[in-house]
């Protein structure tokens, strides 16, 4: 992949989300996946040589661009699949005052494992809010689960979860 580029399913953010996470969200749809969640909602954004080759600096431009959004929530695909490029939209996100909200099919203890190995999950996760994380389950498949596909995956606070050493669920949504 070139750098300073991201694999998107979407060249442009999405906004407006109200289902995407807290708030009024605008929404990046990361492309790739390998967890492969059977009756994924996106599996369109699995494969890791489809969609978007977009650059860093377009989607900053993009971001600059946004009002009255509270967040930006990164989807897809896997955003972790691509760390290096979620970790300098994450920055950016919160240097322009919103907040990140991340949906991944990684639990958060295999992100910490998986930092110890490689640091910059650990640098991801210093920069994301609330962590949706686990993969889809269908059988678990759920609609009073908010914000959520599956009743398996946990809403975590990721700084509260950070600085206690253990995972802490955003209370109103447990």
């Amino acid at each position: 992949m070139e750098k300073n580029c991201v694999r998107l399913a979407s060249p442009t953010i999405q906004t407006d989300s109200i289902v995407d996470g807290e708030g009024i969200r605008s929404v990046i749809w990361f492309q790739g996946c390998s967890h492969n969640c059977l009756g994924c909602h996106n599996p369109e954004t699995h494969d890791f040589y489809q969609g978007f080759l977009v650059s860093i600096n377009e989607l900053k431009e993009q971001i600059n661009e946004l009002e009255y959004q509270e967040g930006v929530t990164f989807s897809g695909g896997d955003p972790f699949m691509q760390p290096e490029a979620l970790l300098v939209l994450a920055r950016y996100v919160h240097e322009k005052g919103m907040n990140v909200w991340c949906y991944t099919g990684f639990l958060y203890e295999d992100l910490i494992k998986m930092a110890k190995e490689k640091p910059i999950y650990f640098e991801v996760l210093k920069e994301i809010d609330i962590l949706v994380d686990g993969k889809f389950v269908q059988e678990l498949k759920s609609f009073d689960a908010v914000f959520r596909g599956s009743s398996n995956q946990r809403i975590i606070d990721v700084q509260k979860s950070l600085a206690r050493e253990k995972v802490i669920l955003v209370e109103k949504y447990i």
